[in-house]
């Protein structure tokens, strides 16, 4: 059985034109995801380079009684950013979930898999909500306490004070007595992380470039996307991997009606992806008004799966 909600007013021209006017150019990773986008991303996913998706399968399937009993049996769950919610029936069938609300910005994308999802397990109720979940959003009423889900290291492409900034929307969201299951990345070898974001059969430069095709197709821009190259390089004192689109020679070009330019060499930034330590994680979800309660991670220590629960607003006595 599926609902689904009214998406959220669509910023997308205010963002791309802020972005593009800035000195340093950038364009908010959250519009990769049109159906295209949302496409290439799940075959990213499915590539030898990317082990995070085939990692937090891992452990999520390794540690189903675990979930069952730190994240809730017969909670709802609520999923930000969905997707195909691939990862997502591991953790229903782990927790008994009777409602599964799946979140997530590409709303064609989103009516698609929650479809799916539905029809393979027509016990469950199934709510899909298209929307920003980087933005307040309205969830239906929940017949209690419900574990959040969070998965993929998405987390990662905030910056410190804007992922402190998101898990504390996500505890306000979800509410007091709620869990969160939520993958984060680790820190690692960058010849590993690299090959990740830019892997050999050229997927993720595709869906790089993607984002500048969507910008030409809805907001009647003129951007010559064979000017443009992908670009991931790893930060070591930021820890992070970034993500560029690298102009190959001068270009000029124009978004609903305004003119841009860009030397050779200059770049549009898209996308920061943050790595974590353990320590980090803790403090990650302490600045952020949740407790840990569990982190597991696979023998090569290449992605953690991580249970929180809200921690307690009442004021020490």
């Amino acid at each position: 059985m599926t609902d689904t909600l009214i998406a959220a007013d669509d910023t997308f021209l205010h963002d791309v034109l802020a972005g593009l006017s800035a000195r340093r150019k950038t364009i908010p990773a959250r519009y990769f995801y049109d159906l295209e986008g949302s496409r290439l991303f799940e075959a990213i996913t499915a590539l030898p380079e990317y082990y995070p998706t085939r990692t937090e399968i891992g452990l999520l399937a390794a540690h189903g009684g675990d979930l069952a009993r730190l994240a809730g049996r017969g909670r709802p769950v609520v999923e930000f950013g969905a997707g195909s919610a691939t990862k997502t029936p591991i953790l229903l069938d782990a927790t008994e979930a009777p409602l599964f609300i799946a979140i997530d910005i590409s709303a064609e994308f989103l009516e698609q898999s929650v479809a799916a999802l539905a029809e393979d397990r027509p016990a469950l109720r199934v709510i899909g909500v298209p929307g920003d979940f980087t933005r307040p959003l309205a969830l239906p009423p929940l017949p209690g306490p419900p574990t959040g889900f969070f998965s993929g290291s998405t987390i990662g492409n905030f910056d410190h004070a804007g992922a402190v900034d998101l898990l504390r929307s996500f505890r306000a969201t979800l509410g007091e007595g709620s869990r969160l299951v939520i993958g984060i990345d680790t820190r690692k070898n960058p010849r590993l992380l690299e090959a990740a974001y830019d892997d050999a059969a050229g997927v993720t430069a595709r869906f790089n470039l993607n984002l500048l095709s969507r910008i030409n197709r809805e907001l009647d821009a003129t951007i010559p996307v064979g000017a443009f190259e992908h670009r991931a390089e790893w930060h070591d004192a930021l820890g992070r991997i970034e993500m560029h689109l690298v102009a190959s020679r001068d270009v000029s070009f124009t978004v609903a009606g305004r003119g841009f330019s860009l030397r050779r060499g200059e770049t549009i930034h898209t996308e920061n992806s943050y790595k974590y330590r353990p320590e980090e994680t803790r403090l990650l979800a302490r600045a952020s008004g949740w407790e840990p309660l569990a982190m597991w991670t696979d023998p090569q220590q290449m992605f953690g799966l991580h249970v929180w629960t809200a921690a307690s607003l009442q004021p020490a006595p």
